[in-house]
């Protein structure tokens, strides 16, 4: 088997500058959509419970109309 190569320090520094830098920038991209993110989800609940009444209300007439037929 062939012993393994020294890699040069100017080349491991890049690397894990590069590492470094990205999770940066995922921390901060992260922080960036997070709230985002919520704000959506919060809206996204609050049309499911409309929609939901709706769909009760519905139901309920739907039901009353079999009920006096």
């Amino acid at each position: 088997m062939v012993p393994p190569v020294q890699v040069s320090p100017l080349i491991k520094l890049g690397r894990y500058s590069a590492l470094f830098l990205g999770m940066a920038y995922g921390a901060k991209r992260y922080n960036y959509l997070k709230p985002r993110a919520e704000e959506e989800r919060r809206l996204a609940a609050e049309e499911k419970k409309k929609r939901d009444e709706q769909k009760r209300i519905e139901r309920e007439l739907a039901e009353e109309d079999t009920i006096l037929k």
